[in-house]
């Protein structure tokens, strides 16, 4: 899987063409984490703490709740519908920790909790590594979940609510740092 684009990187228009910019607060907090690195880690370490191949992280359960990485409601959650494994892929706690936002936001219930473990399985794919949100959307007490690339504006229905939308780089971004540091 290939991850493209930053959370923390802003592509913006400008009189010049685009141009990019770094949110500041993202910026200084990765310059002092290489600051503190940089007498004990060498550059190709430093290179693989902020830029790891993520397709071989492979957690335990324990280690997963041990570590807060997801609840363990979850994991319940994700193992209902799937093998019974002590461990996950990185995609596979990507998409418990996505879930694990709509759940813990009290807002959506454990069966649209599958609805969205679903839908990002079988659409995440399709994005090749660029971010999307996942948008969950309740009218007459059916749910509706669907993602979306960013940037993006949505416009519902007034009889239909958007319960939650979450941004899935922010959370690939949270997840690196969990499993990387």
């Amino acid at each position: 899987m290939k991850y493209i684009y930053l959370y923390w990187i802003i592509k913006k228009s400008t009189f010049t063409g685009q141009e990019t910019f770094f949110s500041k607060n993202k910026i200084l907090d990765r310059v002092e984490k290489i600051k503190n690195f940089k007498e004990d880690v060498s550059l190709d370490e430093l290179a693989n703490i902020f830029s790891p191949n993520l397709s071989n992280v492979f957690l335990e359960e324990n280690y997963i709740l041990k570590h807060h990485i997801v609840s363990q409601v979850t994991i319940n959650l994700y193992k209902s519908s799937h093998k019974e494994s002590r461990g996950f892929y990185f995609n596979e706690l990507l998409f418990m920790n996505i879930t694990d936002k709509f759940l813990k936001s009290g807002k959506a219930s454990l069966e649209e909790g599958k609805l969205i473990v679903d839908t990002l399985e079988k659409n995440y794919k399709n994005f090749d590594g660029r971010y999307c949100d996942v948008v969950l959307i309740r009218k007459f007490g059916i749910a509706i979940c669907f993602l979306m690339l960013i940037p993006n504006e949505i416009y519902v229905e007034a009889e239909a609510k958007l319960v939650l939308k979450v941004n899935s780089g922010e959370c690939l971004e949270e997840l690196k740092t969990k499993v990387t540091l």
